[in-house]
């Protein structure tokens, strides 16, 4: 028998390795707009969303310094922020870029809508938003039919913006 969660089960946070704190901070409170929760000095912090004690959690207690994990190597893909609807999302974008920060992607899920970016060591950070599940691509049998096509950025942009 496979084991199986509660289907309510939820990731709760995730706990990323830094090489400078402050620098990270400034992305994920700044560029992301998360809010900073606590620190403890130069060697970690927690920042969240709606007050709750961290969705994100950073540390250079290994890292400080570290030069990017290998692109060719197991580890992260990227992680994902769930945005509650497409004009936070799109608001969201529009921050991103006015920090410059380059888009590695953007794309159209069927299921949802995202677009890919890196933090300041290179770690990989989706940000999406979900459709309501009633409007799921499905197949003829009812099977979920998710698909990878572009991504409208720029009127993702303008709905953010108004």
């Amino acid at each position: 028998m496979t084991a199986k969660v509660p289907a309510d089960t939820r990731v709760g946070h995730i706990h990323l390795k830094v090489t400078d704190i402050e620098r990270s901070i400034t992305f994920y409170r700044d560029v992301l707009g998360f809010t900073l929760k606590q620190r403890y000095g130069d060697q970690a912090a927690f920042l969240s969303a709606g007050g709750y004690h961290h969705h994100i959690g950073l540390n250079t207690w290994h890292s400080r310094g570290a030069g990017p994990a290998p692109e060719q190597a197991a580890g992260l893909y990227h992680v994902a922020f769930l945005f509650p609807d497409r004009t936070s999302l799109g608001a969201a974008l529009g921050r991103v870029l006015d920090h410059g920060t380059a888009l590695d992607g953007a794309a159209d899920h069927g299921v949802s809508e995202a677009v890919y970016i890196r933090d300041p060591d290179g770690n990989g950070i989706e940000l999406y938003r979900d459709r309501p599940e009633a409007e799921w691509p499905r197949t003829s049998d009812g099977a979920l039919a998710m698909v990878n096509t572009p991504l409208d950025v720029p009127a993702l942009l303008a709905e953010g913006a108004a």
